[in-house]
């Protein structure tokens, strides 16, 4: 890849555009010395403190309020290899290759996939099962896959992947882990990570995490849109601190739905898989029709962003919110055994999944964009990793192929954990004993902030949605200063989260509105067609500078 054009400047409003959120002096503040510190504990998290750990490195695991509450915990799927005898690596790299759109990087996705069948197996000696037919592991099709290729654990397959990686950190003597911490900002000095400012959700208290290398695994941050399938933690803290320290962001404009949530009241949305698809549930439209079938050769199996954008036409076209998903003829017996936790909660919303066409939209799911790293989850701050949907990898393109985002996160934290002898002894700093957090309920937030928020996300949801327009991204913009500007200095953890949450939905409104095409999740309806001319690269951005547009080579 190579250096293309300079693109216009893009920057948070300028009450958010500051190098720390915390006012104190951080000298002031108590320290202590770590190993390594890693931020986040879904899979990213907790397979890089275990890499690491077993290479010797003592590791300390900090984590926004509890350990399980991720977004890998909700992930349904499974996670994606070239495991089947029919299956090859040139297969999964070449469908991963086809859905991204021409923005993958080739080296990358060749990476990952090579790595991954050893690194699935490797998920066994942490206790991850997966379900097995025969003896044979058995394998899921989900969209974009071109075969079977996804591992399962029934249907919680997160769950499951996020409990046996839990119970294995918790079982090591030299992993610290330290929960209800808000991460605030990433510390620098001469240029180079030393750690990170977190606010102890016990005491109110910041306190400094000082360390040679900084892992940020923190997730995404669907919760800057109003329908979601992410938890609650996920506001892009970790990008939003990396930012702010002058890593490197790419990619931001690619936000993907999940076409299948559950349509129902809530704004965190159950997310119905799309292996339920892969076992032959059909997608209808207000007529009771498959659409699909005309939409795309694989019809409901189409990559994500297909399937998304067909059902927001079918809605349009239909005056509806939303359309259904009928899976009555896979029988009731099937379903409860290989769907046990989606017929559960379709059955608490009021719909029998056996029997009753179950309404299902597309939801804010995926953040493919993040902090940029490099093919060892460097970014451009010495020091400073990143792992899993917090980090733009080049992985994904324009568009994630179904089931890679755990895979990526396992991967790419393995071969940070490679890279640790290159780290260097640990910065000096005066240690001082840190308690523990004590196990507290996340504060409700002021009434002031929770309307903020609410007003946030439907900016975001109305005007850099999955349709956007130069004029739509515009209101988005201004509506994020309006908020920003009535935003005071932060310092509760509510306050602390919408200020990351208004200068992530800031960076993203930017890049959306730099980007003048179509392709992959990023649709653009006053600029509707793909221009690999003008616009097969990557815009990176990173503050005090005007984002850049780096070029892929043909």
């Amino acid at each position: 890849m190579g250096d293309g054009r300079q693109l216009g400047g893009v920057c948070p409003p300028d009450p958010l555009d500051r190098r720390y959120l915390f006012a104190e002096d951080v000298a002031d503040l108590p320290s202590r010395q770590c190993g390594v510190l890693v931020v986040g504990s879904g899979i990213a998290g907790l397979v890089a403190a275990l890499e690491l750990a077993a290479l010797g490195r003592p590791v300390t695991l900090v984590t926004k309020t509890e350990l399980r509450e991720t977004g890998t915990w909700y992930a349904q799927g499974g996670i994606a290899g070239a495991v089947g005898e029919a299956d090859s690596v040139e297969l999964h790299l070449a469908d991963t290759l086809v859905v991204g759109q021409g923005l993958c990087d080739e080296d990358v996705v060749r990476a990952v996939v090579e790595e991954a069948p050893v690194a699935l197996r490797d998920l066994a000696r942490f206790g991850v099962d997966f379900d097995l037919v025969d003896g044979e592991v058995d394998l899921a099709r989900e969209g974009g896959h071109s075969l079977p290729r996804v591992l399962h654990s029934g249907d919680a397959t997160g769950a499951a992947i996020q409990q046996a990686l839990a119970e294995s950190v918790r079982a090591r003597g030299d992993v610290d882990v330290l929960e209800h911490r808000f991460m605030v900002d990433i510390l620098t000095e001469d240029g180079r990570c030393v750690g990170a400012v977190f606010l102890h959700c016990g005491t109110g208290e910041l306190e400094v995490l000082r360390a040679p290398a900084v892992v940020l695994a923190t997730g995404g941050f669907g919760q800057l849109y109003r329908v979601t399938t992410n938890p609650s933690v996920a506001t892009g803290d970790g990008i939003a601190a990396a930012w702010r320290a002058g890593a490197e962001l790419a990619d931001l404009e690619f936000v993907q739905f999940h076409p299948t949530a559950l349509d129902h009241v809530a704004e965190t949305r159950f997310l119905i898989t799309e292996a339920l698809r892969g076992e032959g549930a059909y997608l209808l439209d207000c007529e009771g029709d498959r659409f699909m079938l005309h939409a795309h050769p694989l019809a409901e199996l189409a990559p994500r962003d297909v399937v998304s954008h067909e059902i927001e036409r079918v809605m349009a076209r239909c005056g509806r919110t939303n359309v259904w998903l009928d899976a009555r003829h896979l029988g009731e017996a099937l379903l409860k055994e290989r769907f046990p936790t989606i017929t559960a909660a379709c059955e608490e919303a009021g719909w029998d999944l056996a029997h009753d066409l179950v309404p299902v939209a597309p939801a804010a799911h995926y953040a493919i964009g993040g902090v940029r790293v490099d093919l060892d989850g460097r970014t451009s701050i010495p020091g400073l990793y990143a792992s899993g949907e917090v980090s733009a990898t080049g992985l994904h393109g324009a568009n994630r192929l179904a089931s890679n985002s755990l895979l990526e996160g396992l991967v790419f934290s393995r071969r940070i954990a490679r890279a640790w002898t290159e780290l260097e002894e640990p910065y000096l700093s005066i240690a001082c004993p840190v308690g523990d957090a004590a196990v507290v309920s996340p504060a409700e937030p002021s009434d002031e902030i929770a309307e903020a928020r609410r007003r946030l996300r439907d900016a975001m949801s109305r005007y850099v949605g999955m349709s956007r327009t130069a004029q739509s991204i515009d209101e988005a913009k201004s509506a994020i200063g309006e908020l920003a500007s009535a935003l005071g200095r932060p310092d509760t953890p509510a306050e602390l989260e919408f200020a990351d949450m208004l200068t992530v939905a800031s960076l993203v409104a930017g890049s959306a509105r730099l980007r003048e095409e179509s392709r992959g999740v990023h649709a653009r309806s006053d600029h509707p067609d793909r221009d690999d001319a003008e616009w097969r690269g990557h815009i990176v951005m990173h503050r005090g500078t005007a984002a850049s547009f780096v070029e892929i080579d043909q």
